[in-house]
């Protein structure tokens, strides 16, 4: 299979990262809804081993040659950047977007990278006319569309809660990097602002219902943290993992994803709760399904066929949240895909 650069037929989304672990659910994931993906990865013979026979369109580039970036995206109406860590690569494929005039997403649970992604290219992606949305997978913008969903008619909050449950976590090597790379302190809003996560960092038990039951839950804020931040008022705005995944991944022996079916998913399962309050008044939104690697890729590919049909309010850089139907998002993820399921929407 050639990796030389040609024009997709019809409209095509770029992945950037496409031959890493959620790299090829996106591009699996785009072929399933018609939409031609663009392959683009460091390694031709990564591409061609992951790739091969299959029709799609591969393309070879480095975060460090924005040339190549330009040539990747040629033909592409909108990239999704799957390479982490995002503090590497979200500025130079961010950057590459605006010269191509594409939208822009990537799947960063990386405090950092989302907000310099928000604060730094807004302006940019106005004068583009296109949207630049960090942060768009099962940690960031997936809570955000459950705390806009359950925040309804309200335009702001006393105090916001996500609890994460998970059942394991078996991290890719791609989140072993990126822990390693990403030590900022991480930040949550307490008293109306960002601030450092106090430590030692809360803990309480959460009831997360069927299949998880009740769990210990830690503190541990991902990008979710900046995007709700970003569009939404509130007193108080807190995450919790589970304590189980806490230790899963903080032990250095626990091994990658195994695929337990065809579609190459994993037997992890998840439920993510968000709870909004405000003047005594609290609602509550939920969600389950299986593999969090796994479901960022419907998640953001829902996303990203929106963005190509002009089903958003602003461009810009932004949350999900701010400027897409949450709940209609979130109810074409659970109708499309029977193993994500909402609850108390």
């Amino acid at each position: 299979m050639s990796t030389n650069s040609r024009r997709a037929t019809g409209p095509a989304v770029a992945v950037v990262g496409a031959t890493g672990h959620t790299g090829r659910f996106v591009v699996a994931e785009l072929q399933r809804r018609g939409i031609a993906p663009i392959a683009i990865g460091r390694d031709a013979a990564a591409l061609d081993a992951n790739f091969h026979d299959q029709g799609i369109v591969c393309r070879r580039a480095s975060v460090d040659d924005a040339a190549s970036l330009d040539r990747a995206l040629d033909g592409a109406w909108a990239v999704i950047n799957c390479a982490g860590p995002f503090l590497d690569t979200a500025g130079a494929v961010v950057s590459a977007a605006l010269r191509a005039r594409i939208h822009y997403l990537d799947v960063t649970a990386e405090q950092p990278s989302a907000r310099a992604v928000l604060d730094n290219y807004d302006a940019a992606a106005r004068d583009a006319g296109v949207v630049v949305m960090p942060a768009m997978g099962f940690y960031g913008g997936f809570a955000d569309l459950l705390v806009t969903a359950a925040l309804g008619d309200w335009d702001s909050a006393e105090a916001i809660e996500i609890m994460i449950g998970l059942d394991s976590w078996h991290p890719t090597r791609g989140t072993r990097i990126t822990g390693e790379r990403n030590t900022a302190r991480r930040l949550v809003v307490t008293g109306g602002q960002l601030a450092p996560l106090p430590l030692p960092a809360a803990e309480k038990h959460w009831e997360f219902g069927d299949p998880l039951g009740r769990q210990a839950v830690v503190e541990l804020p991902f990008s979710e943290i900046i995007l709700i931040a970003r569009h939404v008022k509130t007193a108080e705005l807190h995450t919790y993992l589970s304590r189980i995944a806490l230790s899963d991944i903080r032990d250095p022996a626990t091994p990658a994803p195994q695929p337990a079916d065809a579609t190459g998913r994993s037997p992890q399962r998840f439920v993510v709760d968000a709870v909004v309050k405000r003047a005594g008044e609290s609602r509550r939104i939920a969600a389950r399904g299986r593999d969090i690697y796994a479901f960022s890729a419907p998640l953001v590919c829902e996303v990203a066929e929106r963005l190509l049909e002009g089903k958003f309010s602003s461009v810009g850089a932004h949350a999900p949240g701010a400027i897409l139907d949450a709940r209609d998002v979130l109810a074409a993820l659970a109708f499309d895909h029977p193993a994500f399921e909402m609850m108390g929407a």
